[in-house]
């Protein structure tokens, strides 16, 4: 079983007793299908799903949670993070690739009595195409497919909140894809790989 970090309930900011209790719950859930995917499916072949940090996430979201605030996660895979979103007032969106995974946050999100909307398919604009500074025209990102804004109905500037998990090489592509297509005055929240979180809008750190 691979090694991950509690959410006791102390750490998340104060909000009604009751959500909190359901908010450290549904991590709890979501730490246990991420350790069934892990054995079962990481374990067979390589799949780019890397369970985040929920406690870290949430901390992130609570002070930017205001009605019909609508938040995005790039990459949604469970749909934890999507519906802790939804759960905490946001309107929530996912999008991502894998189908199996996008069955299954539609029954996390069902089991939890969540709105939370989730959409299979890639979160590049159709048409998107990413050069870096020095040329390099790779996307930077895993697996490619009809982009999930069609489903969705909506595009990437009607977002307040965009939330992504990038693997290495993808967090530039994330920010040209943000500046791009993304509102200014929206909030970019990136989880790096060693654990931390950075916060951008209009392509600038936010302290």
């Amino acid at each position: 079983m691979t090694p991950h970090p509690a959410t006791p309930l102390r750490t998340i900011p104060p909000v009604d007793a009751d959500l909190r209790i359901r908010l450290a719950t549904l991590c709890h859930e979501g730490w246990e299908m991420w350790d069934r995917f892990d054995v079962q499916v990481r374990g067979e072949a390589f799949h780019p799903f890397v369970a985040a940090d929920y406690d870290l996430i949430l901390a992130a979201l609570m002070p930017l949670q205001a009605s019909g605030t609508r938040f995005l996660e790039w990459g949604s895979a469970t749909g934890v993070i999507t519906i802790l979103a939804d759960l905490l007032g946001f309107d929530a969106c996912g999008i991502e690739l894998d189908p199996d995974l996008v069955r299954a946050s539609r029954e996390l999100a069902s089991r939890w009595d969540s709105q939370a909307r989730f959409a299979a398919g890639s979160f590049l604009p159709t048409g998107y195409r990413f050069r870096s500074p020095r040329g390099d025209d790779r996307l930077g990102t895993i697996g490619e497919g009809v982009s999930g804004y069609l489903e969705l109905g909506r595009s990437l500037d009607d977002f307040d909140v965009v939330y992504g998990f990038p693997w290495g090489g993808e967090e530039a592509m994330m920010l040209d894809l943000m500046a791009r297509y993304g509102r200014a005055d929206a909030l970019l929240l990136l989880n790096e790989v060693n654990g931390g979180l950075r916060m951008y809008r209009d392509g600038r750190l936010v302290s």
